[in-house]
């Protein structure tokens, strides 16, 4: 059986510092749209779970980041500070007159984090859903991960694909068997495309650069994006997935510790859920969202912007 959407996705192509980027929308195409932000190896249609459970009359707007979906890929590869450049040129698109709100996940979530302390005046609020930022680094592994980072230029990964969109949606419930069986095949279809061979005509690829998991040559510098974090203005609701395992005790800690950088922050647990607790628990996410919308939601006109 497959996931039947109940609101009806539609897509448009814009262009963003040079690359083409689809950007999903849900509901009427507004100039103050809730934008939504994908994690790592994700794109924007996946979002269509937690859409079903928001009011009908939300407005909301999800684009594929650089490489990932149907967006196009950056021919130079990928460097964090991109990403923020491309949210900045989005949300001129997208939002243009008003102050942002915006809901990220993991990788999209850590971007959006990093942003509300860099453009401290540009959002109205942030949802971030397991955005909890990386390790710290220590400075004397740079060396080795340089060199790692050019051994892998001389062999580039290449993603091989799956025999069949159900192939991937059982590989999906493999690693996380929370994902219901309708969600892990619509996930599998949203994240490939068919590339058939006589011998194989269902095989599908994956539609991320696969140079994407080049190993990041620069050391993660987790003081600098507390700094950031702590020029955040907007209130934050921090929300993460709370299954009763050893993983949910780290998070918790984790976003307790979030506190002492970021100083209007709200941390909510969703039951039953993991990292992909917008895949996994969509209608109690959507109940923390909209209770959130709805005591925090300011004035969003620009000439609020401080």
């Amino acid at each position: 059986m497959s996931y039947e959407p109940l609101r009806a996705p539609r897509h448009e192509t814009l262009t963003v510092r040079g690359l083409r980027h689809r950007v999903t929308w849900w509901g009427e195409r507004t100039q103050t749209p809730i934008v939504l932000l994908h994690g790592f190896q994700d794109c924007g249609a996946t979002w269509q779970f937690l859409a079903d459970c928001l009011p009908v009359e939300w407005s909301l707007a999800a684009p594929d980041w650089r490489g990932f979906g149907h967006s196009e890929w950056a021919p130079g590869g990928y460097w964090f500070p991109d990403y923020f450049a491309d949210l900045e040129a989005l949300l001129e698109m997208l939002v243009p007159d008003a102050k942002a709100r915006l809901i990220g996940h993991s990788m999209g979530a850590n971007i959006a984090q990093m942003y509300a302390g860099v453009r401290p005046e540009r959002l109205a609020w942030l949802v971030n859903l397991e955005g909890f930022g990386l390790a710290r680094t220590d400075p004397r592994e740079a060396p080795w991960r340089y060199a790692q980072w050019l051994d892998e230029l001389r062999q580039p990964p290449r993603e091989g694909g799956f025999p069949s969109v159900a192939h991937l949606a059982e590989f999906l419930r493999s690693k996380n068997p929370r994902l219901t069986p309708e969600r892990a095949e619509f996930v599998a279809r949203a994240w490939t495309r068919p590339a058939p061979s006589p011998s194989d005509p269902d095989h599908v690829e994956l539609l991320f650069d696969p140079r994407h998991r080049l190993v990041n040559p620069v050391l993660y510098r987790r003081e600098e994006a507390e700094a950031c974090w702590a020029w955040t203005r907007a209130p934050v609701l921090l929300v993460r997935g709370d299954s009763g395992d050893r993983r949910s005790h780290g998070m918790r800690a984790a976003a307790e510790g979030m506190r002492a950088h970021i100083r209007d922050l709200e941390v909510a647990a969703v039951p039953g859920a993991g990292h992909m607790v917008h895949h996994e628990q969509p209608e109690a996410l959507a109940r923390h969202i909209i209770e959130f919308e709805r005591r925090r939601s300011a004035p969003r006109n620009r000439r609020d912007f401080a």
